[in-house]
């Protein structure tokens, strides 16, 4: 059972999504594994200027709040403009990409359910 977090974001590590996604990090706030949290699971993705993530789906949905910076996500093919304190929700089973459309980083917070994590992201 967790005992509670709390930690400044920039102290997790980030880490690179790899070459289907330039320019993009993703930190792992909190999870079942290090924090036990037992159903949710909360992200920071950070895209630098020209990058994005890949283009891919999975069956369960996103919830996305824009921290920093301005983006813009592709669900199914439609494009959608992003900026601080905006929300997103992609729906499980949903092809979608996000992009920096800034010259800064684009920062958002990501929430998925734990027990189905992105393979290798």
């Amino acid at each position: 059972m967790s005992k509670g977090k709390v930690a400044h974001y920039t102290d997790i590590k980030a880490v690179e999504f790899g070459p289907t996604a330039p320019g993009a990090k993703i930190r792992v706030l909190i999870d079942d594994v290090h924090d036990g949290a037992p159903v949710y699971k909360l992200r920071m993705i950070e895209i630098d200027p020209g990058g994005h993530s890949p283009y891919h789906s999975h069956p369960y949905e996103h919830e996305n709040f824009i921290v920093e910076g301005k983006g813009r996500v592709n669900i199914d093919g439609v494009w959608h403009d992003l900026a601080p304190g905006d929300v997103v929700l992609v729906p499980p089973n949903t092809q979608h990409q996000y992009r920096n459309a800034g010259d800064t980083t684009f920062k958002f917070l990501c929430g998925i359910p734990v027990d189905k994590l992105i393979p290798s992201v």
